[in-house]
Order: C-alpha cells, then structure tokens, then sequence
C-alpha cells in the first residue's frame, strides 16, 4: 500500500512539475494608449489579437498591440493585488 502511495505522489509531482515549465507569461502593450496587460494565452486572428487580462479578469480584443514574453516572476509582480 505504501508503494502505491509513493508511487501515485511521484507521479502527481512530476505533473505538477512538467505544466509549471510550459507556462508562457506576456505583457501586452495598446501602443495607442500605452495600457499594459498581462495574460498567460493569447489568439490572434489576423491582425488582431484575443486575450484574458489577468489583472482585470476582462476579455480583451486589440487590432494593434506590442507582445513580449516575460518571466513568471515579473508576471507575478504586476499582477499581485
């Protein structure tokens, strides 16, 4: 019983461990208004680009934006409230 333990926690921790490094961190920029947006996902479709704001939880849509990937920690430091 024991080894199954041990066995199911290796698994569930190589999970855990194997999604935390696939996450992609970006700050999205309107250039028109200079707002900044920070999200984990991003769908372009054409010129425009789709994206869940972290900070605000809204939907957002922009036709022209500034994408750059940025680390978990800079993520997690302009999103914190």
């Amino acid at each position: 019983m024991r080894a199954v333990r041990v066995t199911a926690s290796t698994a569930l921790l190589a999970i855990v461990l194997a999604t935390a490094g696939c996450t992609t961190y970006y700050r999205v920029t309107d250039p028109s208004s200079g707002k900044m947006f920070y999200t984990n996902d991003i769908k372009r479709s054409g010129s425009a680009v789709m994206f869940k704001d972290v900070k605000s939880g809204s939907e957002v849509t922009l036709q022209a934006s500034e994408i750059k990937e940025i680390s978990s920690e800079d993520f997690q430091k302009n999103t914190a409230k």
